[in-house]
């Protein structure tokens, strides 16, 4: 049996581990929004060694790409391992903005997909098929499918495809529609023709053979397609309409490409990625788990993974007080009249957990940090010299997500945001956000992420707020990324009803764009509370509020993080920086003053021993620690170390001292040894 999981694919879904989500999916019609959170990356790698590691180093600048430009930007990372690759070619793959043709090859084979289906499996019933950034899915309401079933679909397709059959759109009536599907007994598609409003109905044939509603584009036929750079990939549970209460159906995931290159640059691709899979490296190396036991889609942090997020909160409190925040520590439960207030309780509660009756009042875990934040400022009379007041959270939340949707630290069901709120005054805004594009630049770099890719979302057509603010609001936003010298995509009315908005997507060491920080201006919440502030008038006047996010969720950036780096964290960052050695057991007891002293110089250290050394530097390797200290007799009479890195080899032998220093130095710098 393949590996089936479970997608709760909901209308309009967003990413619990960040206040948006980066839209992956697009279908066929737009009423069907999919969203994923990570987008394939463009260019990708044919090594003549596909075993070296990959890995990073931390960049010194950023660079802010163009969104509307991403089929020829390329995804820039090292290759590295003990030994240096001698060759790496590089192979740049279209996308389905960068190629029509490459959309229509993958929206066809849906089609042909679906009709190979129903050739196998006459009792089988079809739902949708789009395309998406990687290939194709398309869904049916059929008993679970098999491995080897997805084999018989594949060379059932292959003949469809070297027969060569048109593809005919047909224009018809509503009734027309309808009465062929009923015809055909096909119930979801009845459903989907009551959901198209335009007329009249268009209709793509394969041949005289099979048909679907669908407004295109294809290939002028199945020829076209070559069948070589197609590949079935998956099966998964998918509910109609992603809603639970609704049949559950079969998902079938393909790929294609336009040649055989792409499709193998594509597969070395999903490979390496397989191989940094946190969920995987993060049971290797001991980091984090999910515990049947206490529920889905919340996190354990084991001790090597507290350690890592320790590092992180400790730079990002130092790097935000530096820059002006005050540090705020508020309760995981309000009263559900607050969430009223807040609007949450009315726009938000699918994504809340069920409500508390405590001695009669009704409390509610919190799905976000805000008002929280809100009531903090709310605690005394403000003046206008006062402002910019910035405060700012490492807050936990608790969002509910259907089971099937959650993955890894990337979908969960409680996470730690690193929220912020600036509270400041109308022509404060520019400098606000200029502020936070800078200390978002300074806390990714240290990450060693300095590609990003930029959006500026502008006032939809529902929206609170006038005029006048809106603009000045778009133009402080705009102006602070050109002062920045980032490029961006304008999405015009694709901001929040309560303000415009900032995204920005990481690129990963595979080229991978996650969505990570967003700014947000909110003319909402500071209506709904009634803040207030005291002018130079001594009149009461509104102060503008700042949403702003850098990390997301340290969840998903943690995962973010160990797939970046395939799980060979920098020296800086790693759990263990340094494991002491022995040779054989007589230099144990040296080996733990070693570690001792090391220790004591805030270094992350431990002692391994009861196995031969060999063995001992191979678990070292496994566990991707990067430095060992090496201790024969030698060493222990020369109070020595011998030193090995492990992706520099053999270092030396130094003394205690010197290794101490180098390693305090790196850490300090964030460099390696």
């Amino acid at each position: 049996m393949p590996n089936v999981i479970l997608h709760s694919v909901r209308m309009a879904v967003s990413s619990s581990n960040s206040l948006l989500s980066t839209s992956l999916l697009k279908p066929s019609f737009s009423h069907f929004p999919l969203k994923r959170l990570v987008s394939i990356p463009t260019c990708l790698y044919n090594s003549n060694n596909n075993n070296k590691k990959l890995s990073t180093a931390t960049p010194a600048c950023a660079i802010a790409t163009d969104s509307s430009q991403s089929h020829t930007q390329t995804a820039t990372f090292s290759l590295n391992d003990e030994t240096q690759i001698e060759k790496t070619e590089k192979l740049l793959l279209p996308t389905n903005q960068s190629s029509q043709n490459l959309l229509r090859i993958r929206h066809t084979c849906a089609h042909v997909m679906a009709m190979a289906v129903q050739k196998l499996f006459p009792d089988a019933k079809v739902t949708i098929g789009p395309w998406i950034d990687s290939g194709f899915y398309y869904d049916f309401d059929i008993e679970p499918l098999t491995d080897k079933d997805l084999k018989r679909i594949k060379k059932e397709m292959d003949r469809i495809i070297a027969r060569n059959l048109p593809l005919i759109r047909e224009e018809v009536s509503r009734d027309e529609a309808q009465r062929r599907i009923m015809a055909i007994n096909e119930p979801y598609k009845i459903e989907i023709l009551e959901s198209i409003k335009e007329d009249p109905i268009t209709i793509y044939h394969i041949g005289n053979e099979w048909w679907d509603l669908c407004a295109g584009p294809h290939v002028e036929s199945t020829g076209n397609i070559n069948r070589k750079a197609v590949e079935l990939e998956s099966v998964a549970g998918a509910y109609w309409r992603g809603d639970e209460k609704k049949p559950m159906l079969q998902r079938i995931y393909g790929t294609a490409w336009e040649n055989e290159e792409q499709l193998k640059a594509y597969l070395h691709f999903k490979e390496e990625a397989r191989r940094r899979d946190h969920r995987r490296l993060g049971q290797d190396l001991d980091l984090f788990s999910i515990q049947d036991e206490a529920g889905g889609g919340l996190v354990f942090w084991h001790p090597k993974g507290a350690i890592v997020r320790h590092i992180i909160e400790d730079s990002w409190k130092k790097i935000h007080i530096e820059r002006g925040y005050n540090l705020l520590y508020t309760p995981h439960v309000a009263k559900a009249d607050l969430w009223k207030i807040s609007g949450h309780l009315d726009f938000y509660r699918e994504n809340m957990y069920d409500q508390m009756n405590i001695e009669d009042e009704l409390y509610q875990l919190r799905p976000m940090n805000c008002p929280y934040h809100i009531l903090v400022y709310k605690r005394k009379l403000n003046s206008y010299r006062d402002f910019p007041i910035r405060v700012a959270e490492l807050g936990t939340v608790y969002r509910y997500e259907l089971s099937g949707s959650l993955h890894g630290l990337f979908r969960v069901r409680g996470f730690t945001q690193d929220d912020a709120h600036i509270f400041c005054l109308e022509d404060q805004i520019k400098d606000e956000i200029s502020g936070v594009l800078d200390l978002t630049e300074e806390i990714l770099l240290q990450f060693g992420f300095s590609k990003y890719e930029v959006n500026l979302s502008t006032r939809p057509e529902k929206a609170v707020g006038g005029d006048d603010i809106w603009e000045k609001a778009t133009s402080a936003l705009k102006d602070a990324l050109d002062d920045k010298g980032w490029s961006y995509q304008l999405d015009e009315g694709g901001g929040a009803f309560y303000g415009p908005k900032i995204d920005l997507k990481i690129e990963d060491a595979l080229g991978r764009k996650w969505q990570c920080s967003t700014i947000q201006v909110d003319f909402n919440l500071p209506q709904r509370f009634d803040i207030t502030y005291v002018d130079s008038n001594s009149e009461k006047k509104r102060p503008i509020m700042i949403h702003r996010a850098v990390l997301g969720s340290l969840e998903r950036f943690f995962g973010v993080l160990i797939e970046h780096y395939a799980g060979d964290f920098p020296l800086w960052l790693s759990p263990v920086q340094a494991r002491v050695l022995p040779v054989t057991d007589i230099q144990l007891e040296y080996c733990k003053v070693v570690t001792k002293k090391l220790k004591a110089n805030s270094i992350r250290a431990e002692v391994s021993h009861g196995e031969r050394l060999p063995k001992l530097i191979r678990n070292a390797e496994k566990q991707r620690i990067p430095l060992m200290a090496v201790v024969g007799p030698k060493e222990a009479e020369t109070q020595t170390v011998t030193v090995r890195s492990r992706f520099g080899g053999e270092l030396g032998t130094m003394t205690i001292d010197d290794f101490v220093s180098r390693i305090k130095t790196a850490t300090e710098n964030r460099t390696s040894f």
